[in-house]
């Protein structure tokens, strides 16, 4: 099918016509060109908004979250308004204010072994802004046996990364990268270690970037390479990235024929609908009744700087970064509570605890910001 361009379109996209490496022919590649985007979060806001400013033909979003107050300090495809609203439709809605010419597909769903390979078939890129191991696995995988390019991205604290996952380019794929998944809990989300605001902003520019060139035709892609950015320092680093001829599933033998299980793979389970199904977690509720007691101690693990945004009067503090120097102050004969921000840090305490010989420590799912949900609305969320 052929495409052409609008007299609006030659003027849309005039400072790309002018350009050599781009121009009528280029600009056309562009139109003609589908890309899937996986996340509309912090990493798919830029490349969402980026990709429509530039004329991608048609860009699909996937995304089965809400938009909440706490994306708004980065997830810059969706304002003050939006909270509540699907990201897919405010990312969809953002696209078309952008540029109305773009074909804007929305799929309001988890992404899973059972839809993923549907979903990716008719397009011709996909840009991976998840920012969890199961889904990333998942992405790579079928990117692989649908033999597309996966343009990636990652962002945590004030560091990000970037490359091309493309094995039918001649380059790895994100298993020769990374072959195994990190245990469950060793990596602290963006909710727990926090994300500078413009990090996914920068990355995300460089995920488009890449998407263009490809589509394209021109430049050196992110292929065989790993771009690693410090925006403290202001400094980027370059790995030099090669494929591993006994990777599962783009290796020479590959393993890997089929999706697999990629919550199993990464170790973790799907999450009881009550939290006191964990053997070694307690509710909100019964950390309240603790604190009106005095038989159960009660201790907040999170970071001295947490307690400056909220903190629960009455509860002490032993950061995590100090349980193992300071573990001696705690009775191993007592009952104790332990809370972080949303419950994974604490998941880590009670288990250096119950190493130290403590048999009665408990994590409190959910931790503060759960006590803020459920208990006392006065304690601000973060």
């Amino acid at each position: 099918m052929s495409v052409e361009l609008s007299n609006e379109e030659i003027t849309r996209y005039s400072r790309h016509l002018i350009l050599p490496e781009v121009g009528m022919a280029g600009q056309k590649k562009l139109k003609a060109t589908s890309v899937l985007c996986i996340g509309t979060g912090g990493l798919g806001s830029p490349i969402l908004m980026y990709l429509a400013a530039a004329g991608i033909g048609k860009i699909g979003i996937v995304d089965f979250d809400v938009v909440d107050f706490s994306n708004l300090q980065r997830q810059i495809a969706h304002g003050t308004a939006d909270v509540g609203r699907p990201k897919v439709e405010s990312g969809k809605e953002t696209i078309n204010s952008i540029n109305p010419e773009v074909e804007v597909v929305v799929h309001e769903t988890r992404l899973s072994a059972d839809n993923v390979m549907e979903i990716m078939a008719p397009y011709d890129i996909v840009v991976d802004g998840t920012d969890n191991f199961p889904t990333r696995y998942l992405t790579n995988d079928a990117c692989v046996l649908l033999k597309k390019p996966n343009v990636y991205g990652s962002i945590f604290r004030f560091e990000g990364q970037a490359s091309v996952f493309a094995p039918e380019l001649g380059g790895p794929c994100y298993r020769c990268l990374y072959p195994e998944p990190p245990p469950p809990g060793m990596v602290p989300s963006c909710a727990e270690g926090g994300v500078l605001g413009v990090l996914p902003g920068i990355v995300g520019c460089i995920q488009a970037t890449e998407i263009l060139k490809l589509a394209l035709g021109k430049g050196s892609p992110l292929v065989n390479r790993l771009l690693l950015f410090n925006a403290l320092d202001m400094k980027f680093r370059e790995l030099k990235l090669r494929r591993d001829p006994k990777c599962p599933i783009c290796g020479d033998n590959p393993t890997i024929t089929e999706l697999i299980d990629y919550e199993e793979f990464c170790g973790i389970g799907l999450e009881p609908d009550d939290p006191q199904q964990h053997p070694d977690e307690v509710t909100v509720q019964q950390m309240k009744e603790a604190l009106a007691g005095n038989d159960i101690a009660v201790i907040d693990v999170r970071e001295h700087d947490e307690a400056e945004i909220a903190k629960i009067d009455g509860v002490p503090m032993i950061p995590l970064s100090e349980l193992p120097q300071r573990f001696t102050e705690l009775d191993p004969n007592q009952t104790i509570y332990l809370h972080c921000k949303m419950g994974a840090r604490s998941l880590k305490a009670v288990d250096f605890l119950k190493q130290q010989g403590f048999k009665y420590c408990k994590s409190v799912a959910g931790g503060i910001n759960a006590w803020a949900e459920e208990i006392d609305p006065s304690v601000p969320r973060y």
